[in-house]
């Protein structure tokens, strides 16, 4: 880049504008991962799966939402009606309110899900007058006036005390600007009903065709977050416009409905009328997403046991939000897909025996060193021994068999568990667990048949009551009737044969009655006799010899074989997926990256982070080998550093004196000079901002015990 020119100047070169390089999600998969030639298959099938999980998701959520959401629905349009006719005086007072107040649970991550759904149904069906407002943007009455306003107008509001050039600013973007004011919103809204009811003008949509004053729907997504005096404010001038704008409220409360007398008072909350609606519990949720993902063979990505008890706990003890576990689930397909290079075959049954031919010489090493696979060559001959761990033809032969019967168990694993949970749900006590994700778990980790809890729900089975057995046993014929299985076909014709033998003992039971003298045995005839000590001992010995010797009954050799026969099923059918070759195809198995990720420890990365600052600036002068904090480290890093030598109470000078030292040798002073280690006022400043950020972070803390002390808040030394 040069000029020539006659006379001097200077001369500017603007550099090319270069376009910065985005990185494609899949350019980001494949960053960093293991065996990277296969790696776009894998994100395809990992992209593909996730795609399906999702919608499904939604299609579930929305299921499961769909009573409580019709509900709302059919609330707004029975109040909107009854205001336009003659009946709303008395139906509800002029001056009250309608208002839904719905209990979603302490779920909050999932509220706005529920939310989107309803503003998008009221939208469609009801009314197109639809807000929804947060306490965290309505912390004083003219901000919740404000957002309202805004949301229903599209336009921009202002307020009497708002800075006019912001005013000015946003009315430029939007080129119209309106006061904060509901008299403003009632003669916006006169305006619109007005223009929907013009004669001979079609409307664009079938939105409020039945209503000539459609609703304004206002939803508080949090009320318990919100200032109980801004919402009593906001309430009191709503009802005085009730008359000429036809409002709703929509309450979203987690906790309880007794939420609403807390923040209201009765002055207040007589203004609204209340109609209450409870939505499904997070828990019951919670069992039908695992039921529908997770518990189905349609899905060949799977979580073993440690993982799935993560994102349980998770779920039960920190946010019972269905939303988070369906993201950890996400987490687990992804590093699954992205550390896993057999993940390849983490597919349809189809899809995968034709990826096993296109595996490679490093993929089927691979395979020969999965700990299932050495499992599965040592149960085999020696020559077919040597063939597996040879050939490289002959190994995808195999495969390709180990694959298909990994489908089966698959297949025939789910419909066994359902029929066990059948069977033992409704036990005193629930040893197997209520709920089918506990027995699905304990089926993980071992064989279940060997668990004493197995045994003794089995031991309860047998004293259930011939109807209550006949019920079960119905309900698992149901359960394997759905099954694809060709096993589970067989299973259904036994089942069914002995349910129909249990049917016909009521007939020979009806024709057959017992009769008195075959019911009432000799022995307990005895005993109606007058006897002595010797000869009631000789009755009783009688009686318990017979009792030994009794035949079962028809019902009950009945109900043994039914028994063993659904215990012949468990044992074939439910070993833990370790026990299967190439289970680490389909399972991800790594729990403590999903806890690490999702169970974050904030207070453990602060604290390695003053303690090792090389490793996040990459500065070569805070490099130490003994594990020290350089003297050249930022001040927050050194502080922390000496904070840790000090006791559970700090002498505030003896740390600033420390500092200085330490600084002091950063900067190259002579140590032998007067001046080293001398407090200045700009370390007094550094160290000042120093303790601040430490005290911001919860390191220590002011005490009033010694005033020139703080408390130290962390535990061990140095």
């Amino acid at each position: 880049m040069s000029t020539s020119s006659v006379s001097k100047g200077c001369f500017v070169f603007k550099p090319s504008a270069k376009k910065k390089k985005t990185l494609s999600l899949e350019d980001h998969f494949t960053r960093g991962c293991e065996a990277g030639e296969n790696s776009e298959t894998r994100f395809k099938l990992c992209q593909d799966l996730w795609d399906k999980i999702k919608t499904n998701t939604e299609v579930l959520q929305d299921e499961l939402n769909r009573n409580i959401l019709d509900s709302l629905l059919d609330f707004t349009r029975k109040c909107s009606s009854t205001r336009q006719h003659s009946d709303w005086a008395s139906q509800m007072r002029a001056s009250e309110i309608p208002t839904a107040a719905l209990v979603l649970g302490v779920n909050v991550p999932d509220h706005d899900m529920t939310f989107q759904s309803l503003s998008d149904l009221l939208q469609q069906s009801v009314t197109p007058h639809v807000a929804s407002v947060q306490a965290k943007e309505c912390g004083a009455l003219k901000h919740l006036m404000k957002r309202v306003l805004e949301r229903l107008m599209d336009a921009v509001v202002t307020v009497d005390d708002e800075d006019e050039e912001e005013a000015e600013q946003s009315s430029a973007q939007l080129h119209k600007s309106v006061h904060c004011s509901l008299s403003t919103l009632c003669d916006w809204y006169s305006t619109k009903t007005k223009k929907s009811a013009t004669p001979g003008k079609k409307r664009s949509s079938a939105v409020g065709d039945d209503l000539q004053q459609p609703p304004v729907v206002i939803i508080f997504k949090d009320l318990e977050a919100f200032n109980p005096k801004v919402l009593q404010d906001f309430i009191h001038i709503c009802s005085r416009y009730i008359e000429h704008l036809p409002l709703m409220f929509i309450f979203g409360i987690a906790t309880s409905p007794s939420t609403i007398q807390h923040m209201l008072p009765h002055s207040v909350s007589s203004l609204l009328c209340i109609e209450l609606f409870q939505s499904l519990s997070c828990t019951q949720h919670l069992a039908t997403v695992i039921d529908k993902l997770i518990l189905t063979y349609h899905f060949p990505f799977k979580l073993n046991g440690k993982v799935m008890q993560v994102l349980i706990s998770i779920f039960l003890y920190h946010d019972f939000s269905v939303r988070n576990f369906i993201k950890g689930i996400q987490l687990a397909l992804l590093e699954h897909f992205h550390t896993q290079p057999l993940s390849i075959l983490c597919c349809k049954k189809k899809e995968a025996l034709l990826n096993v031919m296109q595996l490679s010489h490093t993929d089927l090493e691979t395979i020969r060193q999965l700990p299932s696979f050495k499992r599965y060559v040592e149960k085999q001959e020696a020559q077919e021994q040597v063939s597996l761990f040879t050939d490289d033809a002959h190994l995808k032969e195999v495969c390709q068999k180990l694959i298909k019967d990994l489908h089966k168990y698959h297949k025939n694993y789910y419909p066994i568990l359902r029929c066990v949970h059948t069977l033992t749900s409704t036990l005193p006590r629930y040893p197997l667990g209520k709920q089918i994700r506990e027995l699905h778990l304990i089926c993980l980790e071992k064989n279940v048949w060997e668990n004493e809890d197995y045994q003794s729900a089995m031991k309860l089975v047998k004293m259930l009551a011939k109807d209550e057995l006949i019920t079960l046993l119905q309900k698992c014929v149901e359960i394997l009737q759905s099954a694809k299985a060709k096993k589970m076909k067989a299973a259904l014709v036994q089942l069914e044969d002995m349910l129909a033998k249990f049917k016909q003992l009521d007939t020979v039971a009806a024709e057959h009655p017992p009769s008195e003298e075959e019911s009432l045995t000799s022995p307990v005839k005895n005993l109606q006799k007058k006897t002595d000590l010797f000869q009631l001992q000789k009755t009783l010995l009688e009686m318990n010899e017979s009792r030994r010797s009794k035949k079962l009954s028809p019902f009950e050799v009945l109900r043994n074989e039914a028994l063993e026969f659904i215990d012949s099923l468990v044992k074939s059918h439910l070993s833990p997926p370790e026990s299967q070759t190439l289970y680490e195809v389909c399972y991800y198995t790594s729990s403590a990256t999903v806890r690490r990720h999702l169970n974050a420890t904030p207070r453990t990365s602060i604290q390695a982070a003053l303690s090792s600052p090389y490793y996040y600036l990459q500065n070569e002068s805070l490099k130490t080998e003994d594990g020290t904090v350089s003297n050249a480290a930022p001040d927050i890093c050194i502080a922390y550093k000496l904070h840790l030598e000090c006791g559970r109470l700090i002498n505030l000078y003896d740390w600033l004196e420390a500092y200085a030292t330490v600084v002091s040798a950063a900067e190259g002073n002579n140590p032998d000079s007067d001046n080293f280690g001398k407090v200045d006022e700009v370390k007094h400043a550094r160290f000042i901002r120093a303790v601040s950020e430490l005290e911001f972070l919860g390191f220590i803390k002011s005490t009033k015990q010694k005033t020139d002390h703080v408390a130290r808040l962390t535990w061990g030394g140095c």
